[in-house]
């Protein structure tokens, strides 16, 4: 996503499945690469982390 992803909106390089199209390749964003997984961000399922992440991104979104 040229200009970033905004909060609440679904990353284009997400399969059907979650799992990202561009992990191990270079064009993979640097922010992606050093994301690292923490149990307060994914929670115990794919819903719980669905969840988190969107109130993580709108928490920490610049202000307009």
């Amino acid at each position: 996503m040229p200009h970033g992803k905004p909060a609440g909106v679904r990353c284009v390089q997400l399969t059907a499945d979650n799992r990202c199209a561009l992990y191990g390749k270079p064009e993979r964003p640097a922010v992606c690469v050093r994301l690292r997984p923490h149990p307060e961000m994914c929670g115990t399922s794919a819903d719980e982390a669905m969840r988190l992440l969107n109130a993580l991104e709108l928490a920490t979104q610049p202000e307009k």
